[in-house]
């Protein structure tokens, strides 16, 4: 059985960081693309980041978060910096086999969420 499992969440200032990480279970992801979506309330659920070989970041997040993959843990993290009230929100680690690595189709695997709160 596979299992993603986030950890990292909390409560922080604006401008203050972060760094989620979500382990991997019962598969390895080394070869396909690990990901984080957030949910923010009354919203959609929105691309974060993604690696494969390369990374790949929203445009709102871009400069400000870091997205990292350490094979050997199977273990992806996200490094979140000069956090803003509107990153509040539930992060959700992913992981899966296909593209386009921007849209949730591309994830077969779910993590159970994370709650981020930048307080302003």
């Amino acid at each position: 059985q596979v299992q993603l499992v986030e950890s990292g969440g909390g409560l922080v200032q604006a401008g203050g960081s972060l760094r989620l990480s979500c382990a991997a279970s019962g598969r390895t992801f080394s070869n396909g693309v690990m990901g984080w979506f957030r949910q923010a309330p009354g919203k959609e659920q929105e691309f974060v980041a993604a690696v494969t070989y390369v990374t790949q970041y929203a445009d709102s997040v871009k400069g400000r978060f870091t997205i990292s993959r350490d094979n050997a843990k199977n273990t992806v993290y996200l490094q979140m910096n000069s956090l803003k009230p509107e990153d509040t929100a539930v992060y959700y680690c992913a992981a899966g086999f296909r593209n386009p690595v921007v849209f949730a189709r591309a994830y077969d695997y779910w993590g159970q969420g994370t709650q981020v709160t930048v307080s302003s």
